[in-house]
């Protein structure tokens, strides 16, 4: 059985980390994502948006991966020794899920823990703060690895290239709001494979699920990766 998994941010909510969409303090409902997450403020304003990642990359690197990481890094490794595939399309900028043990992740809207340089486009580790003054090898300007509004997602072939030998699609923690991510469920549907949602509430787009399950996703997704590796 080879898998496709979406995960969003509710997957990493119960780790400390915040959503950007949704009920409660979510992240642009207290900040502007075009003051935040876009090459034009960047270019704007670099210190203030370095600002915003610095702290939610020191707020990623104290949290811990949580039941909902662990249980789908055991069902990568559980569908494995059985010669099936789990392949892990995340929308998070965070590491949780590598932390956790899964191994086939792709980061679709970048990587947290990441710079990127805005000249030569060179991509480093990155733990510490940035500023207007961090630079590249090549003497460019360094920005998060993330992908900002306006701009493609990665990874786009690798992500469809999955999808065509998927037997079941699942997204968890997804809000079903963000687009190309959002469409990978009718892409899914037309392939004629069956989706399940796992999620807090119902996302924007959960009727095109055939099997949907509400609740914390430390709670429901160990359950459902149980119920897959006793098939």
């Amino acid at each position: 059985m080879n898998l496709f998994i979406l995960t969003g941010a509710g997957v990493s909510a119960e780790s400390g980390l915040g959503v950007f969409r949704g009920p409660g303090a979510a992240l642009w409902k207290r900040y502007d994502p075009m003051q935040l997450a876009t090459p034009q403020a960047f270019a704007r304003d670099p210190a203030l948006v370095h600002d915003f990642y610095n702290a939610r990359r020191r707020n990623l690197i104290g949290a811990s991966p949580n039941a909902a990481h662990v249980a789908l890094a055991r069902l990568e490794a559980g569908l494995a020794q059985r010669g099936g595939a789990v392949t892990l399309v995340t929308q998070n900028i965070d590491d949780l899920h590598e932390r956790a043990g899964s191994r086939r992740v792709i980061h679709m809207h970048g990587e947290l823990l990441k710079a990127r340089c805005g000249s030569c486009g060179m991509v480093v580790d990155c733990r510490n703060d940035l500023a207007i003054d961090s630079r590249c090898g090549c003497a460019g300007a360094l920005r998060p690895h993330v992908v900002w509004f306006g701009e493609t997602p990665l990874y786009m072939d690798q992500i469809y290239a999955a999808l065509d030998v998927a037997d079941l699609f699942v997204a968890v923690g997804t809000s079903g709001a963000v687009y190309p991510a959002a469409g990978f469920v009718r892409e899914a549907r037309a392939k004629g494979l069956r989706c399940c949602e796992i999620n807090l509430e119902p996302s924007e787009n959960a009727a095109e699920f055939d099997d949907r399950r509400y609740g914390p996703a430390s709670e429901i997704t160990p359950s459902w990766v149980q119920e897959i590796l006793e098939q």
